[in-house]
């Protein structure tokens, strides 16, 4: 062998290692999840537009979701297709759901939050639901959480003219009273300068899609479909981790929920090619 070829043939082998190497090493996922190996529910054709699901007091027996146009709640058993649906609305933009106090909370676009009681799920149609407008500044909202237990429900913009001076994102926090109604209780800051040296950055804005609280650590998970990250944020906000999204796997992560074995739940909006779904990460108990 020549001298030429044997200081090539190392080059040319690392070249093919590294070409073959499977496409998940790039990604890492948090503790207790794997990322890149979900159990897959491909949704039916009327929630293509999956934006939002939710589950009532973690009971991972049954699905809720909502999906962009149609004023639907949608319900479902995993892994069954089949399904029921109340109507809630005229056709509109809606962005996210959450349930608590026995009532169903939809976010849409404009930051008004529609609520009707969860019963009403069972019907066909409901005449009791309510708008709420004004609650927000006007601005762009995909992101929407409700505390079962401390009867707080969080709204996290999208695209919000506060969050233009600065690296931040910019939430807002309501009271649910025991007669579901919504009272504004404050607002709340996400940091994101330290995305940078967690190795990613959002040069246009998180464009935050949807948030849940994990149920043992209390932590945020935060998802920005645009930038297809998943952050994690403590209990003050501040972000301690930040995992870049499989584009192969997130076609467009839309909604997020935990059910109450700590499993994660991910849901994206399909395409042309690309049905709806959502993505179940089993929770792996750490040592």
């Amino acid at each position: 062998m020549n001298y030429k070829l044997n200081m090539l043939l190392p080059i040319t082998l690392s070249l093919v290692f590294f070409a073959c190497k499977p496409a998940e090493d790039k990604y890492s996922s948090p503790k207790g999840y794997d990322l890149q190996h979900p159990e897959k529910f491909n949704m039916p054709e009327s929630l293509l537009e999956i934006s939002g699901l939710a589950f009532y007091q973690g009971r991972a027996d049954t699905v809720y979701s909502v999906q962009d146009e149609d004023g639907r709640l949608f319900k479902q058993a995993w892994g069954i297709k089949k399904q029921s649906s109340v109507k809630f609305a005229k056709n509109g933009d809606f962005e996210d759901v959450a349930i608590a106090k026995q009532t169903v909370y939809v976010l849409k676009s404009s930051g008004s939050i529609l609520s009707f009681p969860l019963g009403e799920a069972q019907q066909k149609n409901t005449g009791q639901t309510k708008e709420w407008k004004d609650l927000v500044p006007k601005a762009e909202y995909e992101g929407m959480y409700a505390d079962e237990a401390s009867g707080e429900l969080y709204v996290l913009c999208k695209a919000c003219e506060v969050d233009k001076k600065a690296p931040t994102a910019t939430g807002y926090l309501f009271n649910i009273e025991d007669n579901a109604q919504i009272v504004a209780s404050g607002t709340f800051t996400i940091d994101l300068s330290p995305l940078k040296a967690l190795g990613h950055e959002v040069k246009k804005g998180l464009k935050a899609s949807a948030l849940s609280k994990h149920p043992v650590t209390g932590d945020w998970y935060i998802l920005s479909s645009a930038n297809k990250l998943l952050l994690i944020a403590g209990k003050d906000w501040k972000i301690k981790e930040a995992y870049h999204l499989n584009s192969s796997l997130f076609n467009q992560p839309e909604g997020i929920a935990f059910d109450t074995a700590n499993n994660l739940y991910i849901s994206n909006e399909g395409d042309e090619i690309t049905a709806g779904n959502i993505l179940k990460f089993n929770y792996k108990r750490l040592n």
